[in-house]
């Protein structure tokens, strides 16, 4: 008959069995997994791994910076007024007609914080051609329209009286009938100055 002790002995001697064997598994898996990572199976694992690691890491340092910038108080809020500028087929660039009414317009917006924006006549330079081009200005609900090139601002002058609720400005010497939404500058050396403060005088009245 097996005494408490012996049971006891031999109970112990079973776990100490089991423990090795589960210790012998362990270390085979460990083993495998090793030799494995030492593979090319380990370096496709190790790229994943850094991979991942790199995108979590981007994500956490862009939602970071996100949270942490201020809005831009540079950006500039303009009312919901157009001033619209019509040239002839060289725009706006440096040495053209219509370069220093253009840059009169851009002061004017700065100090009255309107939208400024232009359209060339394309094509043949004549009233006939123009015209479209103005229409579309009117249609797109320009309070102020500019007018530079002599088509361009006998195709304004024109429509002055066609349009009262538009404002008009056309560059040329004074000439032709008056209308009350109609003011003319005169070209030369104060033109984008004289463009400037027209401009922001209608804008004022409107």
């Amino acid at each position: 008959m097996k005494t408490r002790r012996t049971w006891r002995v031999v109970e112990r001697e079973a776990a100490k069995r089991e423990a090795a064997e589960a210790g012998t598994d362990v270390r085979g898996v460990l083993a495998a997994m090793a030799g494995a990572l030492r593979g090319r199976t380990g370096w496709a694992l190790g790229s994943v791994l850094v991979i991942v690691l790199g995108l979590l890491g981007a994500r956490w340092f862009a939602n970071t910076d996100d949270k942490g910038t201020p809005p831009d108080t540079r950006a500039r809020a303009y009312k919901d007024y157009d001033a619209c500028l019509l040239t002839d087929d060289k725009g706006i660039v440096t040495g053209a007609p219509a370069a220093p009414v253009w840059e009169g317009m851009q002061a004017a917006s700065l100090d009255k914080r309107i939208r400024v924006t232009f359209v060339p006549v394309m094509g043949e330079q004549s009233v006939t051609n123009a015209r479209p081009f103005l229409n579309g200005l009117v249609q797109r609900d320009c309070e102020i329209v500019v007018a530079s090139g002599a088509p361009q601002v006998e195709a304004a002058e024109a429509a002055a009286k066609k349009n009262p609720e538009v404002r008009f400005v056309t560059v040329g010497e004074d000439g032709g009938a008056a209308h009350d939404n109609l003011a003319r500058v005169a070209p030369g050396a104060s033109l984008k100055d004289d463009i400037a403060e027209t401009v922001k005088r209608l804008a004022a009245d409107s």
